[in-house]
């Protein structure tokens, strides 16, 4: 959108065209909610931030002066809506603490996951290729939207948490950040290199890191390795999965807070809680977060009907599966995905 045509919609939305202000601000919404959802780690709570960004634009047409673009005040607008949702506790806990998966007692987790409110992102809504970041971006758009960066942000102080977001992932400078957030340079200086250090220093995130490259999204090799994987699953050879998965595999499960890491420690999870029931199973294929996943579908005998029962999100690296991220099934109506077949 140029700057006349942006003039002309906000001089209309100004004199209570409300189509005009809808024209204004669709180019930014997908990428608004991506970022309420880094802030918050959760697409419902930033769907309903985003509705508020929306909300307090519209009342405060009058006092946008145009120092800066409409993008930017927008985002000065979400960052902070959401960060008011995190200092006030909007985001939800998850539900209430289990100790039993699929009526089964699981094994002793070698870890306890500390962000119980994530949630799936779909990729549909990540189509952000027409949005490039501002020049002191440092991270990649797949790596900024992945599960395990999201859930390092969740575990940094608000401030740094916004800071990190609107620097390193958006490209902001540090004079327009300081603006968007209303602080001095030298506090978004500081707070950046503490988030900085402290998602440095997070050990999934490193170990992710130093891992090989994910093959390209489609691809016949990332193909290869979800057919090989949705095979094994359904089939319930834990044999077949153990093969594709990593040494280091992690399987999480939020808003459950067990999280086992290695191969030995995941082995033992599916033996004894996912497998020994062999209901049959089907795995319909969609993307989160810049991964392939799948709806999982259980056979219901009473019904003759296929009832979905998660959602998995699969980190691939290199020829090998490190993260298998089950979600409940709730989420896969915004994947698109009925709850039954």
């Amino acid at each position: 959108m140029d700057t006349d045509q942006a003039g002309g919609l906000l001089a209309r939305a100004r004199a209570g065209d409300e189509d005009a202000f809808g024209e204004l601000v669709a180019p930014y919404r997908r990428e608004l909610q991506v970022h309420c959802y880094r802030i918050l780690g959760s697409l419902q709570d930033a769907e309903g931030a985003l509705q508020e960004t929306l909300v307090s634009a519209w009342r405060g047409l009058d006092g946008f002066e145009g120092r800066s673009s409409v993008r930017t005040w927008l985002y000065r607008i979400a960052t902070n809506r959401s960060l008011d949702a995190v200092r006030a506790g909007a985001r939800r806990e998850g539900g209430p603490v289990t100790t039993r998966i699929n009526g089964l007692e699981p094994p002793p987790p070698t870890d306890h996951g500390e962000v119980p409110w994530l949630t799936p992102y779909p990729d549909d809504l990540l189509d952000l290729a027409d949005t490039a970041p501002g020049p002191e971006a440092v991270l990649e758009l797949r790596e900024a939207t992945s599960l395990a960066f999201v859930t390092a942000l969740q575990l940094l102080p608000p401030k740094q948490r916004a800071v990190l977001i609107l620097r390193d992932v958006l490209g902001y400078r540090a004079t327009e950040t300081a603006e968007i957030l209303d602080v001095t340079v030298e506090s978004v200086t500081s707070a950046l290199k503490r988030a900085r250090a402290t998602i440095d220093s997070d050990p999934a995130l490193a170990e992710r890191r130093s891992q090989p490259a994910a093959p390209a999204a489609g691809s016949p090799e990332e193909r290869r390795l979800v057919e090989q994987y949705v095979d094994a699953f359904t089939s319930h050879d834990v044999d077949k999965l153990v093969a594709i998965l990593s040494e280091d595999v992690w399987l999480k499960m939020p808003p459950l807070p067990f999280e086992y890491h290695g191969r030995d420690a995941a082995v033992g999870f599916f033996r004894s809680v996912v497998h020994p029931r062999h209901r049959a199973l089907r795995l319909v294929h969609t993307r989160s977060n810049g991964c392939p996943a799948s709806g999982i579908y259980a056979h219901d005998p009473a019904t003759d009907t296929w009832r979905a029962t998660g959602l998995v999100v699969v980190v691939i690296s290199g020829d090998r599966i490190t993260e298998l991220t089950r979600f409940e099934a709730g989420h896969m109506a915004s994947f698109g995905l009925p709850r039954i077949l």
